[in-house]
């Protein structure tokens, strides 16, 4: 079993940044795939960014130079650092790992953008 729990999430104005943090315990192993997914009312759950235990990345168009996803394999973090926030960025925000054994969602975090 994988439990994933994020962190950082919150109301702040369009144009300014936020950190989402996700910390990963269980039963983990050294190669997968974690990720940040998104949920606005009244839509899909979309991919916002991706990342292998390699260092790869990838991340939806909309978000592409505005945020940066990071982990830490040593420590089982996940992180997505963003930046120049838009009100369309107003979301659940959701942690993903993706193994051998199967995936695991974390429970999510929410993001408001509003002045």
């Amino acid at each position: 079993q994988v439990q994933l729990v994020e962190s950082g999430g919150g109301l702040v104005q369009p144009g300014g940044p936020l950190r989402l943090s996700c910390a990963a315990s269980g039963r983990i192993f050294s190669i997968n795939a974690m990720g940040w997914y998104r949920q606005a009312p009244g839509k899909e759950r979309e991919l916002v960014a991706g990342i292998n235990s390699g260092g790869s990345t990838n991340y939806a168009d909309p978000v592409k130079g505005r945020f940066t996803i990071s982990r830490n394999n040593a420590k089982n973090m996940l992180y997505l650092q963003m930046n120049s926030l838009k009100p369309e960025d107003t979301a659940v925000y959701y942690c993903n790992l993706q193994q051998w054994s199967g995936g695991s969602w974390g429970r999510g975090t929410q993001v408001t953008v509003s002045s």
